[in-house]
C-alpha cells in the first residue's frame, strides 16, 4: 500500500485572515501615503515656479525687459536675447496645466506667475490653492 504524503500548505481560512489582515494594513496607510502625494505636487510647483522666475531673471538681465509670453524664454528674437533659458520645453504644473503667466503682474510687481492648483480654477483651498510668486 503507498504512502499518503503529508500536503503541507496554508488552508482557505489561514489565507482569509492573511487577506482581511492585509486589506486592513492597506486602509490605515494608503490615506496617509496618497497625502504625501499631494503635498510633494504642490512643493514641485513651488520649484518650477522658482525655476521659471530664475529664467525669467536672467532673460530680463539680458534683454532688457521681461519677455510677454513664457515661450520666449525657449526662442525670441529681441535685441540682446541670449537663450534658450530653459534647457527644455517650459513645463506643465504638477496637475497638467500651463503656468499662468502675466506681464505685468498684479499690485506693482512687474510679473507673475502662478499655478492654479490641483482644481484649474483661481482661488481654492489646501492643493487647490494657487501657487504664484508673490
Amino acid at each position: 500500500m503507498p504512502k499518503q504524503r503529508n500536503n503541507a500548505g496554508f488552508s482557505l481560512m489561514e489565507l482569509l485572515v492573511v487577506m482581511v489582515i492585509l486589506g486592513l494594513l492597506a486602509s490605515l496607510v494608503g490615506p496617509a501615503m496618497f497625502g504625501k502625494v499631494d503635498s510633494s505636487k504642490v512643493k514641485t510647483a513651488q520649484t518650477q515656479i522658482q525655476l521659471l522666475g530664475t529664467a525669467l531673471d536672467t532673460f530680463r538681465l539680458d534683454v532688457g525687459d521681461y519677455p510677454d509670453q513664457l515661450a520666449e524664454l525657449r526662442a525670441s528674437d529681441k535685441r540682446g536675447w541670449d537663450g534658450p533659458y530653459l534647457p527644455k520645453a517650459i513645463p506643465l504644473d504638477p496637475w497638467g496645466n500651463p503656468y499662468v503667466y502675466q506681464k505685468p503682474g498684479p499690485n506693482g510687481l512687474e510679473y507673475s506667475l502662478q499655478s492654479l492648483g490641483k482644481d484649474g480654477q483661481i482661488g481654492g483651498t489646501e492643493e487647490a490653492a494657487d501657487i504664484t510668486n508673490e
